[in-house]
């Protein structure tokens, strides 16, 4: 799945060509995608001038002239694709091949902007994605945001607030903070490099971050500085682009090749002077990638 800064990325290579645009027709090619589309959507967006684009955890979010916002999620395969005037394709230097088989365009945005005509395409091969539509005042009620906890780059954060989350808990460190409850969009890429930039295990218990009497402890206090940090280079990279995701101008990130732990098994820490190894194990189904020299509270019997 695109994680957050991915998805930041889209967000943000969207806005220039959404943003002040009216949207004259919504094409839709076929009836779903993971899920059914909302009735009537298509009459409901047409007509319609877009406002601003937006993010909350890994949803992007489209404001409407009419108080209604559509929510987009690009699940494992989806990607946006600007097409204007008589160009067919998009600008920027292509490094990896996207999809540009017709039967995967599944969404036409066909906008009025104020020089010419464009479309924005949602081409999905797998359909894991999906679109939405609510009102933006019950955009906070939502079944997809009512539980979320806050985005890992906002002024909610803060080591405290975690420490009310994690008292007491005996759940791994690395599932306390991919849990969407206690953080929004923060993914298993970025939980892996930023225990690995605060020196913790993913496996020691979130509550041995947390004081007996419920205060953060410093290490508490350097996992927040490096969440904030590894999400900030990440988007300030455009995003990481494993597998089929790429920019929305056909592009690819390259913050995959600054990894300092994820996908490195059996080669050599990063951290200075640590010596170790990076090892991978499975927690809850998925991989996490640390190392067991300088990411403390590591148990033997996890190490591969």
């Amino acid at each position: 799945m695109p994680e957050l800064p991915e998805v930041e990325t889209v967000k943000r290579g969207l806005t220039p060509a959404m943003e002040g645009t009216r949207v004259t027709r919504l094409e839709l090619r076929r009836g779903d995608l993971r899920f059914p589309f909302p009735d009537a959507f298509a009459d409901r967006v047409s007509g319609r001038t877009i406002v601003s684009l937006g993010r909350r955890a890994k949803y992007l979010l489209v404001d409407l002239d009419d108080g209604n916002t559509l929510i987009s999620h690009l699940g494992m395969s989806g990607s946006f694709r600007i097409e204007e005037g008589a160009a067919s394709g998009v600008p920027g230097e292509f490094h990896h091949a996207r999809s540009k088989d017709e039967k995967h365009d599944h969404v036409v945005f066909h906008l009025q902007a104020a020089s010419r005509p464009r479309r924005v395409v949602y081409n999905d091969p797998r359909r894991f994605g999906f679109m939405d539509m609510v009102g933006r005042a019950d955009l906070a009620a939502h079944p997809f945001f009512r539980d979320l906890g806050p985005e890992p780059t906002g002024n909610e954060l803060s080591a405290a607030y975690l420490a009310a989350c994690f008292r007491d808990k005996a759940q791994p460190l690395k599932s306390a903070l991919l849990d969407q409850k206690n953080i929004a969009g923060l993914g298993n890429i970025y939980v892996c490099e930023a225990l690995w930039r605060s020196h913790l295990s993913p496996i020691r218990a979130a509550g041995t971050l947390v004081t007996a009497t419920g205060r953060p402890k410093a290490q508490l206090d350097l996992l927040v500085a490096s969440i904030r940090d590894v999400i900030a280079d990440a988007i300030a990279a455009g995003g990481s682009s494993l597998r089929d995701h790429i920019q929305t101008d056909g592009s690819l990130g390259y913050f995959q090749h600054s990894f300092s732990v994820y996908d490195r098994e059996s080669q050599a820490c990063r951290t200075p002077g640590c010596g170790g190894t990076v090892a991978r194990i499975v927690q809850a189904g998925r991989s996490t990638f640390y190392c067991a020299t300088c990411q403390k509270y590591a148990c033997q019997k996890y190490q591969k």
